[in-house]
């Protein structure tokens, strides 16, 4: 017996236990009884020794030690940070002002995957740390797809909720025009019609997981009803509670001189979002409540109103559902009712710009209109019964924010995880060590 004991608290029997008790507690997550033989590797691995699982280290075929212990580090360390970015946490950056002042434009961010439960890659075969295009090129795919799997979400901690600050892939993501990555595809072929779209330029084709990643605060799960009034957003008729942070556009009216630049500084306007027009002396600016108090209080500043959209029909070809059956504009918009999973609703030709894309897109249904009746599938049907959950999120930056107001929902299977923290932030405009905003370092997002 203290023998056996003896020979259980080598090192390697030891590391060889937990990492034993580490894949099973993994494979029980995974729900995939399938890579339990990976035990016995591990067994292989740290007790019986019969296969050369490490096959750089035989020194027949590299005799260098020091090469030999660099590959060892490279290979454990692209092991250890592909499996934490799959299944625990992500880095991102933060490249526009749509989250602005939440969020700012340079921010690095931690993304937890494991709160909502991480995601599994719909295509495994990729370039460690890529995300659609091999580093340093513009067209060149980082990923194969010779092996694609349904979409699986693993258990999390919780569910997204009302006000967390999420990444997801982009929803209008699937497709891109080559020659404007930038540009929505499907907002180009609104503008411009399929025909000449198809006919005029390149175009790309991506996996749900390679579409570029977006984040916004999450405004209505599933089951709520969003309204954008005036503005205001209401949800299941209750007036949003404002975070600090949250800004609009705002007119502000001078006596005919400039206000100071240092004035700007000190209440964090930067030079990129101020619009100046010096014949109406009218400043066009995104303020938050505290700097609209600031800015108010100026001696050379008359008034401060707040810039609305009331044109009804200005977002027809801009605005979700893109359809004259909803008027609807970034400033007034809904009611919507968001879709829940098993939620049943009633289909006619007047809701279904509503519902269409989430029922052929999302949830791979074919749709026929005839005479006016719809057939899902071949069948004739006056109601839909939803597959996945949905979410309507929105950018803090209400007037300069590409989000759901535009392309719509965010079905479930595109959620990636909760922004959780900011590691590292740094402004363009400046120079080292200048550049970098310490105050914003490791601090968490609300």
């Amino acid at each position: 017996m203290d023998k056996f004991f003896k020979q259980f608290l080598k090192p390697g029997y030891l590391a060889g236990t937990l990492l034993t008790v580490l894949y099973l507690l993994w494979t029980a997550w995974m729900q995939n009884y399938w890579l339990l033989p990976g035990v016995l590797i591990i067994f292989d691995l740290f007790v019986t020794k019969k296969i050369k699982w490490l096959f750089w280290r035989d020194k027949k075929l590299i005799k260098n030690r020091i090469l030999i212990e660099w590959i060892d580090a490279i290979v454990f360390g692209i092991f250890l940070a592909t499996f934490i970015r799959i299944f625990f946490v992500e880095a991102y950056s933060i490249p526009t002002t749509s989250m602005e002042k939440t969020l700012l434009a340079g921010d690095y961010l931690f993304v937890s995957k494991v709160t909502y439960g991480p995601k599994l890659p719909n295509t495994p075969l990729s370039f460690p740390f890529a995300n659609n295009t091999l580093p340093f090129t513009r067209n060149i795919p980082a990923y194969l797809e010779w092996i694609k799997r349904p979409y699986k979400r693993l258990a999390g901690l919780s569910r997204v909720k009302n006000n967390d600050v999420i990444v997801f892939n982009f929803p209008e993501g699937d497709t891109l025009v080559f020659q404007y990555p930038d540009q929505s595809y499907y907002a180009l072929v609104r503008q411009y019609g399929r025909e000449y779209i198809h006919d005029k330029f390149d175009l790309v084709k991506r996996p749900l997981d390679k579409m570029e990643n977006y984040v916004k605060r999450c405004v209505g799960i599933p089951g709520d009803t969003i309204m954008i009034k005036g503005g205001r957003l209401f949800v299941n008729g209750v007036p949003e509670k404002e975070s600090e942070t949250i800004q609009y556009e705002y007119f502000v009216r001078t006596d005919g001189t400039h206000i100071n630049d240092e004035q700007f500084i000190e209440m964090d306007i930067p030079p990129s979002t101020r619009k100046y027009n010096p014949d109406r002396s009218l400043y066009e600016l995104p303020l938050t409540e505290d700097m609209i108090q600031g800015i108010s209080a100026l001696e050379n500043v008359k008034s401060v109103s707040r810039y609305e959209n009331r044109n009804p029909y200005s977002g027809i070809h801009t605005i979700f559902p893109f359809h004259r059956n909803f008027p609807w504009n970034e400033d007034n918009f809904g009611p919507l009712m968001i879709p829940a999973r098993d939620m049943e609703v009633t289909l006619d030709i007047d809701n279904l710009p509503l519902y269409r894309r989430l029922i052929t897109l999302y949830e791979g249904n074919d749709l026929e209109i005839k005479d006016d009746e719809i057939f899902i599938n071949g069948l004739k049907t006056r109601s839909y019964r939803f597959k996945m959950d949905y979410y309507f999120v929105l950018g803090d930056n209400r007037h300069n924010s590409a989000d759901s107001r535009f392309w719509g929902f965010v079905p479930e299977d595109h959620i990636v995880g909760k922004a959780v923290m900011v590691w590292l932030s740094i402004d363009a405009g400046k120079k080292f060590p200048k550049n970098i905003r310490w105050e914003r370092m490791f601090k968490s997002i609300n």
